[in-house]
């Protein structure tokens, strides 16, 4: 059935010109320098109907034709191993394989050093980044969030949910992560074939799936915010909380996601190589999304309820006490518009802990040296994740 032709159907709408006239928006526009504007929508536009065919075919060579362990077992020996043109494997596999394994002309391995550096220094701060600001914000867009429902992600528990994506972050993010056959490399195409498996997951199983307004799940359109959202929105925050980077390492941030998203399938003209680019493709992608949901506020309160759930801190008292910092970072880093409609809790002197962190930051940025601080922040990183996979390997989160 030809797709009707999609429209910036929310550029009208309230809360899509508040965001951009006086919300977050606007700060990206500020600190981007991007001139935003509809002009380039129709070349952005089909990506809404687009999707990764490449993986979608090894799920159903590989994963559709036998048991899921020997299947993820195969494809573990191929992205540790490598293939050959020669191997006696299906021709989806050595496709997708022959193009991970094709290191692109203008990857720049200096870049991408930089990058991981600055993920690395900027500590826990990262982590509230990627929470607080990152994940949380990306939960006011409704049609954004759908594919998260239809796998039913929420039973799954937020717990877990934070654990997989801490988990990918920081494995692509270290030194020489995204080499061939290197940790980061296989976290990018797992990940890759799980979007594909539940892709073709929802399109047999979701029969309420809205094709036309939704756009296909897990598109490469929506997959493109998604990784605007580990690179411009991430880089947004950390300047919001007082931390400072190098032209350098704000290039080799954008420079380490486009590679991560060339791993992934995103088609290349879809992934920013700065921030002003990154934003105006951002704005586009808005305008086809409508604001929060139920389902949007269900999945902000599973991620600030997690903090009470999660064991890693032993006593209540700890759990409510993170929960409330929490509250405070993503009142701090997001519009008030955004967090009313996620239903984010108000709480008393919310600006006290953003604020002492600005500080902090910046009397810390003064005393400490660049190379101690990006030992220290991989190795608080690295605690923080080991902790998590501690709970969620051993425990009953499912």
């Amino acid at each position: 059935m030809e797709k009707a032709t999609l429209q910036p159907r929310f550029k009208n709408s309230q809360h899509f010109k508040d965001f951009w006239s006086k919300g977050n928006g606007k700060q990206l526009t500020e600190f981007s320098g991007a001139e935003v504007s509809f002009k380039d929508f129709e070349k952005f536009a089909p990506y809404f109907y687009h999707v990764d065919e490449m993986g979608d075919e090894v799920v159903k060579d590989v994963y559709l034709t036998k048991k899921f362990s020997e299947a993820s077992r195969e494809i573990e020996g191929y992205i540790r191993n490598g293939i050959s043109v020669n191997d006696n494997i299906p021709e989806s596999v050595k496709k997708l394989f022959l193009q991970t394994q094709q290191i692109p002309e203008w990857l720049d391995y200096e870049l991408l050093k930089s990058g991981a550096e600055l993920c690395m220094r900027s500590n826990i701060d990262s982590l509230i980044s990627l929470r607080d600001y990152c994940l949380i914000g990306g939960y006011d867009y409704a049609y954004l969030n759908k594919p998260l429902i239809a796998t039913e992600a929420l039973k799954k528990g937020a717990v877990k949910r934070l654990s997989e994506t801490l988990d990918f972050w920081v494995n692509a993010t270290r030194y020489n992560a995204l080499e061939v056959h290197a940790k980061g490399y296989e976290f990018a195409i797992k990940t890759r074939l799980i979007h594909s498996y539940a892709r073709l997951s929802i399109k047999k199983h979701y029969k309420a799936w809205d094709t036309e307004n939704w756009g296909e799940p897990i598109n490469s359109w929506d997959m493109m915010a998604t990784y605007i959202g580990f690179s411009l929105v991430f880089l947004h925050s950390l300047k919001k909380l007082g931390n400072t980077f190098s032209v350098e390492e704000e290039k080799g941030l954008f420079h380490l996601w486009k590679y991560v998203g060339y791993l992934l399938g995103i088609p290349e003209n879809l992934l920013p190589d700065d921030k002003k680019q990154a934003t105006e493709y951002f704005y586009l992608w808005t305008s086809v999304q409508p604001p929060a949901d139920k389902d949007s506020a269900l999945l902000a309160h599973s991620l600030l309820n997690e903090s009470l759930e999660n064991p890693i801190l032993k006593f209540k008292f700890q759990r409510k006490n993170l929960r409330y910092l929490h509250i405070c970072c993503t009142w701090f880093l997001l519009d008030d518009d955004v967090c009313k409609r996620l239903q984010i809790p108000d709480v008393p002197n919310r600006a006290i802990f953003p604020n002492t962190k600005i500080v902090i930051n910046k009397i810390y940025d003064n005393l400490i040296g660049r190379d101690t601080r990006i030992k220290r922040g991989n190795k608080a990183q690295l605690k923080v994740l080991e902790d998590y996979l501690s709970v969620t390997k051993n425990s009953n989160f499912h």
